[in-house]
């Protein structure tokens, strides 16, 4: 038997049934590959039923939308195609695959396949275009129609991703899932943390559902107001919608970042959460498969990259980890990849790296900005208290101020000032809560705020009266002593 026959057999067995079926895993969790893969993949490249109709199902959606539906719908839309076919075997084959892709299992041999599946497409074009062809070269006049077959099977491998069309992609431009949005929770809340009617961060108006693929968004404050707990907060509801948060602390240590997301989800105050871990440990136990996964790394201040967080995210992906959100706390202590003299042009290139990252890598990046000392006193913190560089602010696609004057920082209420959006309305300013013993925000009614402000000026009334009158006690006792005070000296 010959070498080069022998070399095209292993050529053809490595592209098996399990190469075949990560080759649709990576389609379902990767949708800027699967974009391009849509150009050159054709479904009867596969040798499966099973892979051929569940790759077609997502296909045909991404033509009529002009994005993949989410891992949730697509679920969704193959029960419906499996009660239609009534084949219980198809069926046990597809719940195969899915269940593998949602628990992310050999997740880690993904990437290897999405750089191989070109050759696979390639090969498997090349072998239909001969076998086309084998029948067409025994007539004269069909030389023409084979070369073109094979030329056109040689040009299989190249991808060309079309511009959107204003005439024909209505439906893409006005789906609700292209942006795979994940809700930031930020809203008003009843006194036992339930959501109630009133302002949400994440209304239509504002962030049109929360935070969406592609997306940097950062929250802008003095030091000291709640920054790292506001990222805290953003990435435990991520948890409680099922997605998985990797996030990079860069001053705080991994395990304190940890207790915070404890202190957040469980509403224990961080200081009591080390004397109540059977409850933690038990209720991480009833959330098994309701929470996502979190991973917190940390990196000394100023030695991080986006080449260091990229480097991590494929280590994690060995674990079969892959994060649906990263919170970065926080962007301006990282470092550029290149060099620079002057700060502020280090830092915008740190966030034009980070808004590229997250597209790259098709997620939400939550990230925080210090702002410069006129905005330690003030109630409105805007782009124009973005510390070093106001360029930064070019680049973000959702930026949010938070305001707590130190006269205010006792009472927990500050302002939220949402000073850019790329998807809905900006200017807006609410009375927002900060618990920092629990890492938790929520907005304030204008009745609540009126009424908190209220309550704390009469507290402060109170204080103020029982000072005086303890005094007087005092000066009192002490006439009754003979004591006598001084007058102070007229200068």
């Amino acid at each position: 038997m010959s070498t080069t026959s022998e070399d095209n057999r292993n050529s053809f067995a490595q592209f098996d049934r399990s190469f075949q079926e990560k080759i649709v895993q990576a389609l379902l969790t990767d949708r800027q590959w699967a974009a391009r893969m849509a150009e050159v993949l054709v479904v009867d490249y596969f040798e499966y039923a099973y892979l051929r109709q569940m790759s077609s199902k997502y296909l045909a959606y991404y033509r009529t939308y002009k994005e993949f539906p989410s891992l949730e719908l697509f679920i969704t839309v193959m029960k419906d195609e499996l009660k239609a076919i009534n084949d219980p075997a198809l069926a046990e084959q597809i719940i195969g695959v899915i269940k593998n892709t949602k628990i992310k299992k050999d997740y880690g041999d993904l990437e290897y396949v999405k750089e191989a599946a070109m050759a696979f497409c390639r090969q498997r074009a090349f072998k239909n275009a001969l076998m086309e062809c084998a029948e067409l070269v025994k007539s004269e006049d069909q030389y023409d129609r084979a070369v073109e077959i094979v030329q056109k099977a040689i040009s299989s491998g190249q991808t060309y991703t079309p511009a959107l069309s204003l005439e024909d992609d209505i439906d893409a431009r006005y789906s609700e899932t292209f942006r795979n949005v994940i809700r930031t929770n930020i809203c008003v809340r009843s006194p036992d943390w339930d959501m109630i009617d009133g302002p949400s961060l994440d209304a239509k108006k504002i962030l049109n559902g929360g935070s969406g693929s592609g997306e940097l968004n950062v929250v802008i404050a003095p030091t000291g107001v709640g920054k790292s707990h506001w990222l805290t907060h953003v990435g435990a509801a991520a948890l409680t919608q099922g997605k998985n948060v990797l996030h990079f602390t860069f001053e705080l240590a991994e395990r304190a970042v940890g207790v915070r997301y404890d202190s957040h989800l469980l509403g224990i105050d961080s200081l009591d959460c080390s004397e109540r871990r059977a409850e933690i440990k038990q209720f991480y136990a009833d959330n098994a498969g309701i929470l996502g996964k979190l991973r917190v790394k940390y990196f000394p201040t100023g030695t991080a990259t986006v080449q260091t967080l990229r480097a991590f995210i494929n280590k994690l992906a060995l674990e079969n980890f892959r994060p649906d959100m990263l919170v970065i706390d926080y962007a301006q202590i990282m470092r550029s990849t290149e060099k620079y003299d002057l700060p502020r042009m280090e830092l915008k290139k740190i966030f034009e790296e980070l808004r590229a990252f997250a597209a790259e890598l098709d997620l939400p990046i939550w990230t925080a900005s210090q702002s410069n000392k006129e905005g330690a006193e003030s109630d409105i913190i805007s782009l124009a208290n973005m510390a070093e560089a106001y360029a930064q602010a070019h680049i973000c696609d959702f930026v949010v101020g938070l305001g707590r004057p130190e006269s205010k920082k006792a009472t927990g209420i500050g302002t939220l000032f949402i000073a850019k959006n790329r998807n809905g309305i900006d200017g807006l300013s609410y009375p927002i809560k900060i618990d920092t013993a629990k890492s938790r925000f929520s907005l304030l009614t204008e009745e609540e705020s009126k009424r908190l402000t209220e309550d704390q000026e009469k507290e402060a009334q109170e204080e103020q009266t029982r000072v005086r009158q303890s005094f007087k006690r005092i000066m009192e006792k002490a006439g009754e002593s003979g004591v006598q005070f001084a007058s102070p000296r007229s200068e």
